[in-house]
């Protein structure tokens, strides 16, 4: 049987926003707050529909599991001081708990959503102070790459663009909860963090000079990095398929379970090294999805 709901709707607010693959690079840095990641946008995204509805208090969210983007929507609503509740709608290309940022892609357009039925402006650094009371948090409201500090939820660096790739991915399966993967004592040295900082020096570097091939060492030497905490069983083998086929290098999802491998789309014999990745993947791993980077101007 279909409900009716007869809700008077007051006003309505739509936003979106992006995900990512994974992170460029994510570590600690030796400093206090020093826990970092470099995203990497890619053209998939969080649709939110919000219904402000001043004559019932109560606020609802579909699907029923978005209970953050729930909690987050209350939380703006009392902060504006706005009567009544509302109906909070999502809709995603991003799989969740893989890595994709499809979490932080939720909330930052349900918070864009909400603002925008209510009129109310929601600035960059109020996005951040909400969600930091929320969940760790990817860079996802900012129109560019950028260091990002997911722990406390604060922007480091604004880097730039990258030209064009593509990333031929695979899941290993399961899904991670951000929250408890956070939680996680990191087990990395001084030297560690040492080197984090020299790989964030590069990959600010690369990002400037739009440097691909060097962004994709970056990647690669982050994902190696990051066994320690989060093993991928697929690790060296899609870096081997990655070197065979000449590939710029492996990204991987640190607190997720996908990995993939970038490709430099405007270079000549795209198609082909595509269709080769492509093949050799769903060989390993059984799955493949490709996605495309987003680029900013």
């Amino acid at each position: 049987m279909t409900t009716i709901d007869h809700r008077r709707v007051a006003a309505t607010g739509v936003s979106t926003a992006f995900g990512t693959f994974g992170e460029l690079l994510q570590g600690v840095l030796p400093e206090d707050d020093g826990d970092f990641l470099v995203t990497l946008p890619v053209a998939r995204w969080s649709t939110a529909r919000f219904e402000l509805t001043p004559d019932d208090p109560e606020v609802t969210v579909g699907p029923a599991h978005k209970k953050k983007a729930l909690r987050l929507a209350r939380m703006i609503l009392d902060d504006c001081g706005a009567p009544g509740g509302g109906v909070l709608h999502l809709d995603s290309t991003l799989p969740e708990g893989k890595g994709l940022a499809s979490s932080s892609a939720d909330l930052v357009a349900t918070a864009r959503a909400v603002a925008n039925a209510l009129g109310a402006p929601m600035p960059h650094r109020r996005i951040e102070t909400y969600l930091a009371r929320i969940e760790p948090t990817d860079g996802v409201l900012y129109q560019a790459i950028v260091a990002f500090h997911h722990r406390s939820v604060r922007l480091r660096a604004r880097l730039g663009s990258l030209p064009a790739m593509t990333v031929v991915g695979i899941d290993e399966g399961g899904a991670v909860d951000t929250v408890a993967f956070n939680a996680i004592p990191k087990p990395f040295t001084a030297a560690d963090r040492r080197q984090y900082a020299r790989l964030l020096d590069r990959i600010t570097h690369a990002v400037a000079r739009r440097d691909l091939a060097e962004a994709g060492r970056v990647a690669t030497e982050s994902a190696r990095m990051n066994q320690v905490l989060r093993h991928k069983r697929s690790l060296e083998p899609m870096i081997r398929i990655c070197e065979d086929i000449g590939g710029l290098g492996v990204v991987i999802g640190h607190s997720g379970t996908s990995l993939g491998i970038l490709l430099d789309t405007g270079a000549p014999g795209h198609v082909g090294r595509l269709a080769a990745a492509a093949q050799r993947c769903q060989e390993l791993e059984g799955n493949v999805t490709i996605y495309h980077t987003l680029s900013f101007h």
